[in-house]
């Protein structure tokens, strides 16, 4: 799927409904094309879970079941629903294999819709279910860095204008929660420098970050990426571990990942939102690009 307009072109995958380009009018690609030497992803749509489970397992009613990192819609080939130059819906529903790692009946979508500089993002869920529906949800978009030639990954930083008294998340080594915070200091500037070694433990996780974070140069100059993520309360800065990898992601996650050596069980646990049936749950997000002059 593609959409235009006359400031940006967007390409979409139906697997998984992941995007795989954004470029400016001037040619510019802003979205992270993959890499086999650093990662192979471009901007992953996480459904029904964020991360990692313990054992890659839950409990749901007695049963366990299993589920991969990141959930299904990743791996899944997503139908249109809707099209046009500026505006476009992938969809799935449950199925007989859905089911066998998520006993629920529901509808997931992703509307992309263009404005100007700007791509929006809906995420909507619908719970076909007779029972009430369990789930966690986030976007993984990975961003160039540098965005210009003749710079360095450090000359950029990841700006929270928003941001108060933000807070890390602690990732054990396994990428679970052990239920620990940390004060986060992001210094005047409200910002995070970036330098490959942040990521050597994996992805730094944020809280009250605020509703919008900023991939800018560090004087402020230049193209940038603006992600707008006002219904999520976690954003994950990562990129390969222990890599030189010219890209960052920014990800907004609506729940967290599992807890260390917790199986989580899914009617109970503070790990996923929960849906009545018949409900609709949306989540909006918005990318935009542009250049800044001062």
């Amino acid at each position: 799927m593609i959409l235009q307009n006359d400031r940006l072109t967007v390409k979409i995958n139906a697997l998984g409904g992941e995007l795989h380009a954004i470029r400016g009018a001037d040619g510019t690609e802003y979205l992270w094309p993959g890499h086999p030497g650093y990662w192979m992803g471009q901007a992953l749509n996480l459904f029904p879970f964020v991360g990692r489970l313990q054992g890659g397992a839950y409990l749901y009613r007695g049963k366990t079941y299993q589920l991969g990192t990141h959930g299904f819609v990743r791996h899944t080939v997503l139908s249109e629903s809707k099209r046009s130059d500026v505006e476009g819906e992938l969809f799935m529903e449950d199925s007989a294999q859905t089911r066998a790692q998520y006993p629920f009946r529901f509808r997931y979508s992703i509307c992309y819709r263009l404005e100007g500089a700007a791509l929006h993002v809906v995420y909507r869920v619908e719970n076909k279910d007779d029972d009430i529906l369990p789930f966690g949800i986030g976007g993984h978009p990975g961003f160039c860095v540098p965005m210009e030639k003749g710079l360095k990954f450090t000359d950029y930083r990841v700006r929270f204008p928003e941001a108060k008294d933000a807070k890390q998340v602690v990732l054990s080594d396994a990428c679970l929660i052990p239920g620990q915070t940390a004060d986060y200091d992001l210094g005047q500037a409200q910002a995070v420098a970036l330098r490959h070694d942040l990521f050597d433990h994996d992805a730094i996780v944020l809280q009250n970050s605020g509703a919008r974070a900023i991939l800018e140069r560090k004087d402020g100059k230049g193209r940038f990426v603006e992600l707008s993520y006002p219904d999520c309360p976690y954003l994950g800065i990562w990129h390969a571990v222990c890599t030189d990898a010219p890209f960052v992601c920014l990800e907004p996650w609506a729940t967290l990942p599992g807890r260390e050596g917790v199986t989580e069980d899914f009617e109970t646990s503070p790990m996923v939102l929960r849906l009545d049936p018949g409900a609709v749950y949306e989540n909006r997000l918005c990318i935009r690009v542009g250049e800044a002059t001062a």
